[in-house]
Protein backbone atom coordinates (compact mmCIF):
# COMPACT_ATOMS: atom_id res chain seq x y z
CA UNK A 1 0.00 0.00 0.00
CA UNK A 2 2.61 2.60 1.01
CA UNK A 3 4.36 1.51 -2.41
CA UNK A 4 1.06 2.46 -4.28
CA UNK A 5 0.88 6.10 -2.09
CA UNK A 6 4.77 6.68 -3.08
CA UNK A 7 3.87 5.59 -6.46
CA UNK A 8 0.93 7.94 -6.60
CA UNK A 9 2.79 10.78 -5.22
CA UNK A 10 5.20 10.71 -7.88
CA UNK A 11 2.76 10.58 -10.57
CA UNK A 12 1.59 13.60 -8.77
CA UNK A 13 4.88 15.21 -8.74
CA UNK A 14 5.98 14.29 -12.05
CA UNK A 15 2.45 15.71 -14.11
CA UNK A 16 2.72 18.62 -12.19
CA UNK A 17 5.94 19.63 -13.47
CA UNK A 18 5.08 18.59 -16.49
CA UNK A 19 2.25 21.10 -16.88
CA UNK A 20 4.23 23.91 -14.99
CA UNK A 21 7.01 23.21 -17.74
CA UNK A 22 4.60 23.39 -20.79
CA UNK A 23 5.42 26.60 -22.44
CA UNK A 24 2.59 29.54 -21.82
CA UNK A 25 1.46 31.50 -25.44
CA UNK A 26 2.42 34.80 -24.85
CA UNK A 27 -0.52 37.02 -24.10
CA UNK A 28 -1.77 38.91 -27.55
CA UNK A 29 -1.25 42.87 -27.30
CA UNK A 30 -4.21 44.62 -27.10
CA UNK A 31 -4.83 46.30 -30.55
CA UNK A 32 -3.29 49.79 -31.09
CA UNK A 33 -5.58 52.16 -30.38
CA UNK A 34 -5.99 54.54 -33.40
CA UNK A 35 -5.39 58.59 -32.32
CA UNK A 36 -8.46 59.85 -33.81
CA UNK A 37 -8.03 61.47 -37.38
CA UNK A 38 -7.80 65.04 -37.27
CA UNK A 39 -10.52 66.66 -39.60
CA UNK A 40 -9.42 69.08 -42.12
CA UNK A 41 -10.50 72.24 -41.21
CA UNK A 42 -12.04 73.78 -44.72
CA UNK A 43 -13.66 76.81 -43.14
CA UNK A 44 -17.21 78.00 -44.80
CA UNK A 45 -18.88 77.01 -47.63
CA UNK A 46 -19.79 79.81 -50.16
CA UNK A 47 -22.82 80.34 -50.07
CA UNK A 48 -24.45 80.04 -53.60
CA UNK A 49 -25.91 82.72 -55.74
CA UNK A 50 -27.41 83.40 -59.16
CA UNK A 51 -27.39 86.91 -60.28
CA UNK A 52 -27.97 88.69 -63.55
CA UNK A 53 -24.58 90.37 -64.74
CA UNK A 54 -24.67 93.35 -66.57
CA UNK A 55 -25.83 91.75 -69.74
CA UNK A 56 -29.02 90.67 -67.97
CA UNK A 57 -27.61 87.15 -68.43
CA UNK A 58 -27.97 85.01 -65.43
CA UNK A 59 -24.69 83.86 -63.31
CA UNK A 60 -24.08 80.98 -60.63
CA UNK A 61 -21.30 80.54 -58.49
CA UNK A 62 -21.63 76.88 -59.35
CA UNK A 63 -20.55 77.58 -63.13
CA UNK A 64 -16.97 78.11 -61.58
CA UNK A 65 -16.91 74.90 -59.90
CA UNK A 66 -13.31 73.90 -59.08
CA UNK A 67 -11.72 76.84 -59.53
CA UNK A 68 -10.38 79.67 -57.61
CA UNK A 69 -12.90 82.75 -57.22
CA UNK A 70 -12.28 86.44 -55.98
CA UNK A 71 -15.34 87.95 -55.11
CA UNK A 72 -14.88 91.93 -55.27
CA UNK A 73 -17.93 93.94 -54.17
CA UNK A 74 -17.20 97.35 -55.43
CA UNK A 75 -18.89 101.02 -55.28
CA UNK A 76 -16.87 103.30 -58.30
CA UNK A 77 -18.29 106.34 -55.92
CA UNK A 78 -16.33 105.34 -53.18
CA UNK A 79 -13.59 107.07 -52.52
CA UNK A 80 -11.49 103.95 -50.93
CA UNK A 81 -12.70 102.17 -54.35
CA UNK A 82 -11.38 105.13 -56.29
CA UNK A 83 -7.63 104.70 -54.49
CA UNK A 84 -7.38 101.20 -56.01
CA UNK A 85 -8.93 102.14 -59.62
CA UNK A 86 -8.96 105.47 -60.70
CA UNK A 87 -6.11 106.56 -59.15
CA UNK A 88 -3.38 103.41 -58.94
CA UNK A 89 -5.05 101.56 -61.41
CA UNK A 90 -4.08 98.91 -58.24
CA UNK A 91 -7.30 96.77 -59.21
CA UNK A 92 -7.28 96.73 -62.22
CA UNK A 93 -4.13 94.88 -62.66
CA UNK A 94 -4.90 92.28 -60.27
CA UNK A 95 -7.54 91.28 -62.12
CA UNK A 96 -5.64 91.20 -65.06
CA UNK A 97 -2.73 88.77 -63.62
CA UNK A 98 -5.03 86.55 -61.69
CA UNK A 99 -7.50 86.16 -64.54
CA UNK A 100 -4.78 85.41 -67.08
CA UNK A 101 -3.65 82.62 -64.16
CA UNK A 102 -6.79 81.01 -64.60
CA UNK A 103 -8.80 82.81 -61.43
CA UNK A 104 -12.07 83.36 -61.84
CA UNK A 105 -12.64 87.35 -60.48
CA UNK A 106 -16.31 88.44 -60.35
CA UNK A 107 -17.55 92.24 -59.25
CA UNK A 108 -20.92 92.38 -57.25
CA UNK A 109 -22.64 95.93 -56.81
CA UNK A 110 -25.48 95.46 -54.20
CA UNK A 111 -26.40 99.56 -54.67
CA UNK A 112 -30.20 99.97 -54.24
CA UNK A 113 -31.75 101.12 -56.96
CA UNK A 114 -33.06 104.25 -54.80
CA UNK A 115 -29.33 105.06 -53.33
CA UNK A 116 -27.71 107.80 -54.73
CA UNK A 117 -24.25 105.63 -56.27
CA UNK A 118 -27.05 103.02 -57.74
CA UNK A 119 -26.28 102.00 -61.97
CA UNK A 120 -28.46 100.02 -63.93
CA UNK A 121 -26.54 97.55 -65.70
CA UNK A 122 -25.43 99.62 -68.55
CA UNK A 123 -24.30 102.74 -66.67
CA UNK A 124 -22.49 99.67 -64.17
CA UNK A 125 -20.40 98.64 -67.44
CA UNK A 126 -19.73 101.88 -68.89
CA UNK A 127 -18.79 102.78 -65.52
CA UNK A 128 -16.23 99.60 -65.39
CA UNK A 129 -14.53 99.90 -68.76
CA UNK A 130 -13.98 103.55 -67.87
CA UNK A 131 -11.73 102.54 -65.12
CA UNK A 132 -9.87 99.48 -66.99
CA UNK A 133 -11.82 96.79 -65.04
CA UNK A 134 -11.44 93.30 -66.07
CA UNK A 135 -13.97 90.80 -64.60
CA UNK A 136 -15.19 87.27 -65.25
CA UNK A 137 -18.04 88.78 -64.71
CA UNK A 138 -19.72 92.10 -63.20
CA UNK A 139 -23.03 91.31 -61.27
CA UNK A 140 -26.01 92.86 -59.64
CA UNK A 141 -26.98 92.57 -56.15
CA UNK A 142 -29.72 95.51 -55.84
CA UNK A 143 -31.52 93.66 -53.32
CA UNK A 144 -28.48 92.74 -51.37
CA UNK A 145 -29.48 89.72 -50.70
CA UNK A 146 -26.13 88.56 -51.50
CA UNK A 147 -24.65 91.24 -49.66
CA UNK A 148 -26.53 90.48 -46.41
CA UNK A 149 -25.38 86.51 -47.03
CA UNK A 150 -21.58 87.05 -47.42
CA UNK A 151 -21.78 89.78 -44.83
CA UNK A 152 -20.38 92.08 -47.18
CA UNK A 153 -19.94 95.44 -45.00
CA UNK A 154 -17.66 97.83 -47.55
CA UNK A 155 -16.09 98.48 -50.63
CA UNK A 156 -13.78 96.99 -51.40
CA UNK A 157 -14.82 93.94 -49.80
CA UNK A 158 -12.82 91.39 -50.99
CA UNK A 159 -13.97 87.11 -50.50
CA UNK A 160 -11.71 84.52 -51.89
CA UNK A 161 -13.17 80.87 -52.70
CA UNK A 162 -10.89 78.10 -52.71
CA UNK A 163 -11.56 75.15 -55.88
CA UNK A 164 -13.42 73.31 -52.94
CA UNK A 165 -16.09 76.19 -52.76
CA UNK A 166 -14.69 77.14 -49.69
CA UNK A 167 -14.60 80.56 -48.25
CA UNK A 168 -10.64 80.84 -47.80
CA UNK A 169 -10.24 84.75 -47.22
CA UNK A 170 -12.52 87.61 -46.54
CA UNK A 171 -11.71 90.92 -45.88
CA UNK A 172 -9.43 93.96 -46.75
CA UNK A 173 -7.54 93.91 -49.73
CA UNK A 174 -4.44 94.78 -48.06
CA UNK A 175 -2.92 96.19 -45.03
CA UNK A 176 -3.23 100.29 -45.30
CA UNK A 177 -6.57 101.63 -44.63
CA UNK A 178 -6.49 105.12 -46.42
CA UNK A 179 -8.14 106.72 -49.40
CA UNK A 180 -3.74 107.61 -50.16
CA UNK A 181 -3.05 105.91 -53.37
CA UNK A 182 0.20 105.91 -52.41
CA UNK A 183 0.34 103.57 -49.97
CA UNK A 184 -0.85 100.86 -52.30
CA UNK A 185 2.98 100.25 -52.95
CA UNK A 186 4.23 99.97 -49.56
CA UNK A 187 1.08 98.11 -48.00
CA UNK A 188 0.55 94.16 -48.04
CA UNK A 189 -1.56 93.07 -50.52
CA UNK A 190 -4.02 90.45 -49.00
CA UNK A 191 -5.65 89.05 -52.06
CA UNK A 192 -2.06 88.69 -53.47
CA UNK A 193 -0.74 86.28 -50.92
CA UNK A 194 -3.69 84.36 -51.01
CA UNK A 195 -4.64 84.24 -54.33
CA UNK A 196 -0.76 83.09 -54.66
CA UNK A 197 -0.70 80.32 -52.30
CA UNK A 198 -3.68 78.76 -53.33
CA UNK A 199 -2.32 78.28 -56.82
CA UNK A 200 0.90 76.67 -55.45
CA UNK A 201 -1.18 74.68 -53.31
CA UNK A 202 -0.15 76.04 -49.99
CA UNK A 203 -1.55 77.16 -47.22
CA UNK A 204 -3.22 80.78 -47.09
CA UNK A 205 -1.16 82.76 -44.45
CA UNK A 206 -4.31 84.93 -43.76
CA UNK A 207 -7.59 84.03 -43.45
CA UNK A 208 -9.60 87.18 -42.34
CA UNK A 209 -8.82 90.80 -42.07
CA UNK A 210 -11.01 93.87 -41.03
CA UNK A 211 -12.65 94.88 -44.20
CA UNK A 212 -12.33 99.07 -44.57
CA UNK A 213 -14.27 101.28 -47.33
Amino acid sequence: MRILIACCVVAALAWTVRAEDKPVAPKKPDAEKKAPEKKENKGTKAPAFTLKNIEGKDVSLKDFKGKIVVIEWVNYNCPFVKKHYDKSGNMPALQKKYIGKGVVWIGICSSNPKHRDYRDGKNLKAAAKERGAIYTALLMDADGKIGREYKARTTPHMFIIDKKGYVAYQGAIDSVRSKDPADVKTATNYVSQVVDALLAGKKVPVAATQPYG
